[in-house]
């Protein structure tokens, strides 16, 4: 049950409480929240608080409220949810080598799963996309937005649903980052051949059922990115110079 509060941040509590009821179950999703006042009475906050604790929560897209019908746990938690660590990346100004090295992390573990644990109409939805990436290698715009979706369904596929949530809900992290590391690595035409072949390569290792074999080649692969950005950004200050 819910406990009085008395402190100086007192939605921080109540937000607190919130969350701590859902992890041990007695709060589950789709449960509808206490209203305003029966919050108010519980507490013993005031209403002000209640309120700034209920909209931050609907912020992150923990809950969402319905018209008429009160506050609820939402059903389904979409990417809002861990969005503000985005946001945070952001506003911190973190690095693009940053970046990669929080990818490599989750990422190849992601592809050693993903050999293990794809289905075979999994394999196909992968194999469509590293077809599409080949067949339109100089539709750029597209490009981009196939590589992404190459990485997310690595991810999907993986069937670690914790893993595919935080890839997913830092969306506009990892969007960026290939957006900005391809525009840089493409500054040598080179390149776009090179990062076709390890798409190829890294898609007929997670068909093959290979984990190892997977792992390397996304750590390969994210290393060579970051290489590459590293030696554009080296020649950019050369030339500022």
């Amino acid at each position: 049950m819910f406990r009085p509060i008395k402190d100086v941040k007192v939605y921080e509590h109540v937000i607190e409480q919130i969350k701590n009821m859902i992890m041990t179950g007695e709060l589950k999703r789709g449960d509808k929240l206490p209203s305003e006042r029966d919050l108010v009475e519980q507490l013993q906050v005031s209403r002000a608080s209640i309120r700034e604790a209920l909209s931050a929560l609907q912020i992150i897209g923990l809950i969402e409220s319905r018209h008429g019908e009160g506050n609820f746990i939402k059903e389904k938690l979409d990417q809002n949810f861990l969005e503000p660590l985005s946001i945070l990346f952001f506003l911190e100004k973190t690095s693009p080598t940053e970046i990669l090295d929080f990818r490599l992390i989750l990422e190849v573990n992601s592809a050693a799963l993903a050999s293990k644990n794809a289905t075979p109409e999994q394999i196909l939805e992968l194999q469509a996309v590293v077809q599409d990436l080949e067949k339109y290698r100089m539709d750029e715009n597209l490009n981009i937005k196939l590589d992404k979706k190459f990485h997310y369904t690595i991810a999907k596929i993986s069937g670690n649903r914790l893993l595919f949530n935080i890839l997913n809900t830092i969306s506009d992290l990892i969007d960026t980052s290939i957006t900005y590391t391809r525009s840089n690595i493409l500054m040598d035409p080179k390149n776009l051949e090179i990062l076709i072949e390890q798409h190829k390569g890294l898609f007929s290792a997670i068909a093959k059922g290979d984990a190892e074999l997977a792992s390397t080649r996304m750590k390969h692969h994210l290393d060579y990115v970051n290489k590459c950005m590293m030696e554009q950004e080296e020649n950019n200050l050369l030339q500022n110079e």
